[in-house]
């Protein structure tokens, strides 16, 4: 059933049109490596714009992207005023820090969505937990095991915090496409485009699922 959030979108048929989305985050959202258009948020655009031909999007993540930098880019965001905002940030909080300070993530991440809900009342918003271990990443023992300990604190401050604000989170820990090389570039760390490919079918069926929203020509 669809989530009754007050989203500011428009009937058509068995979904609903969304005039504007901006994907907030890091390299992940950014679609590092990809050529145009084959990110998963780029993808989840391109099947939004099939249904309204005066569709935006605004993708405005970075590479390296700490939750920090992320909740710079919400000002931005705002001003766009986009009906359908992702926001997904956390991994670069533990790995580029011997020390991830979870308590810092988590009361950033609370700020990114309650300045966006604030802002936006009408908008649908969405997060994503991070992997918690890299199949395809070679990493030495105490190492990996400060990254998956850092991001299974980050993203359970991730679980929470959505879910207290009642925001729809993808939550990719466990998920069978992590033990699949086709789905990583060649550094093991980064989607490839099949991984984005299959990322953008399980967002879409989240946003169908969640607010109603279809995204035309997505698939797994």
């Amino acid at each position: 059933m669809a989530r009754d959030s007050g989203v500011r979108v428009e009937e058509n048929g068995s979904g609903r049109l969304v005039s504007c989305f901006v994907a907030l985050g890091d390299s992940f959202t950014a679609g590092k490596g990809l050529e145009d258009g084959e990110s998963w948020p780029d993808r989840i655009a391109r099947g939004l714009r099939m249904r309204n031909p005066d569709f935006k999007y605004s993708n405005l993540a970075t590479e390296g992207a700490t939750s920090e930098a992320v909740l710079e880019q919400v000002g931005t965001a705002i001003q766009l005023e986009p009906d359908l905002v992702s926001v997904i940030c956390g991994a670069n909080d533990v790995l580029l820090t011997v020390r991830p300070d979870v308590d810092g993530y988590a009361s950033r991440l609370a700020q990114i969505l309650d300045g966006l809900r604030a802002a936006l009342p009408g908008a649908a918003l969405v997060t994503a937990t991070s992997p918690e271990g890299w199949n395809f990443l070679e990493l030495g023992p105490r190492t990996r095991a400060r990254v998956v300990d850092g991001l299974g604190k980050v993203n359970e401050a991730t679980r929470q915090i959505s879910a207290e604000r009642g925001v729809p989170c993808f939550d990719v820990v466990g998920h069978p496409g992590l033990a699949d090389a086709e789905n990583f570039g060649p550094d093991g760390l980064h989607p490839s485009a099949a991984g984005h490919e299959r990322a953008a079918y399980e967002m879409a069926q989240l946003l169908r699922d969640e607010f109603g929203i279809d995204s035309d020509g997505v698939r797994s």
